[in-house]
């Protein structure tokens, strides 16, 4: 769950998954210092800019590298052959429904690349009121375009802070509805979502005196008998057995 135990990679993979050309396509999603790197196949080079454009407006992605992503009609191109001597040839007529196919997909996509690059545009603008705003800054909020509305999802300290969030995000122009049934109210979320793993981009708790793995699965999740999945996520044989100044990984 978001924003405990759910890396910026897994988000973003989310992200991807929920757009309807990139979800059957198996691209891969790493992480690490705000820079994500996407590798796989898409059938063309124009999936390159949808895939930029969905990955950006996700919170903590700072850069996003392509580099990985191989277009399948360059893979495929054959090599040119040598020109070869002209000959006497029937020049005849090749029907054009094909390209007439391919000429409507290739609108399609950049239609659904304009789309997207206005609803990132409006998820962008929201994401920046939101860290421009004293209170809200730090809280571990995700904005999601849906049509011209935004979901948002995350966690904030207070009630208070809960209504500002939905007033800051319906103030951005553009903005036509604000969902926030996906944050949640948690006593110390700035505290809790700050430390990150910088290579996987989990969440990190240092175990504090007096902290049992039912404690701290109370403080993420909401539920203390979720223990049972930090101690599997981080090879604890004995849950009992957790020391104060131990950095525990928190999972999705």
């Amino acid at each position: 769950m978001w924003p405990f135990g759910k890396s910026t990679a897994d988000r973003v993979k989310d992200a991807l998954n929920e757009q309807p050309r990139l979800k059957d396509l198996g691209l891969q999603v790493q992480e690490r210092g705000g820079t994500v790197s996407v590798s796989g196949m898409v059938p063309n080079s124009r999936y390159m800019s949808l895939i930029r454009v969905i990955a950006e407006g996700i919170n903590g992605v700072k850069t996003v590298d392509l580099s990985g992503v191989t277009a399948q009609e360059e893979a495929a191109a054959p090599a040119q052959p040598a020109p070869a001597a002209p000959q006497a040839t029937v020049t005849e007529i090749a029907p054009t429904t094909g390209n007439m196919n391919a000429s409507a997909d290739s609108t399609d996509m950049d239609a659904e690349i304009k789309q997207a690059e206005d609803r990132s545009r409006v998820a962008k603008a929201v994401l920046s009121a939101i860290r421009s705003n004293g209170e809200l800054s730090d809280d571990p909020i995700d904005v999601l375009q849906s049509g011209s509305s935004v979901i948002l999802r995350g966690v904030v300290d207070n009630d208070h802070e809960k209504r500002l969030l939905e007033q800051v995000a319906r103030g951005v122009d553009g903005v036509s509805g604000v969902d926030i049934s996906g944050v949640r109210v948690a006593q110390g979320a700035k505290e809790l979502a700050k430390e990150k793993d910088q290579d996987s981009g989990d969440t990190v708790y240092t175990v504090k005196p007096g902290d049992s793995l039912s404690a701290i699965a109370q403080k993420f999740y909401g539920d203390p008998m979720q223990y049972k999945k930090i101690a599997h996520y981080n090879n604890i044989s004995n849950p009992d057995l957790i020391h104060p100044g131990d950095r525990l990984r928190i999972p999705g």
